[in-house]
């Protein structure tokens, strides 16, 4: 069996941290973020509150 190694987070601010930066490069929240910035509707400026909208819609898209 190969060895596979876990990362281990010390605390939620680094798991959020990753989280975030793998959120923010992938091709769908790009794409999020380009159909937001083309609408007169408020935008968050944070990345921290961008990915937080993006995942809350993508979630409640997927529930819906």
């Amino acid at each position: 069996m190969p060895n596979t190694t876990i990362p281990s987070f010390a605390n939620d601010q680094e798991v959020w941290a990753s989280l975030k930066e793998a959120i923010a490069a992938s091709s769908g929240f790009g794409r999020w973020q380009n159909l937001k910035a083309a609408t007169d509707a408020p935008f968050p400026t944070s990345l921290d509150d961008q990915v937080t909208s993006y995942l809350r819609e993508t979630l409640a898209t997927l529930a819906y």
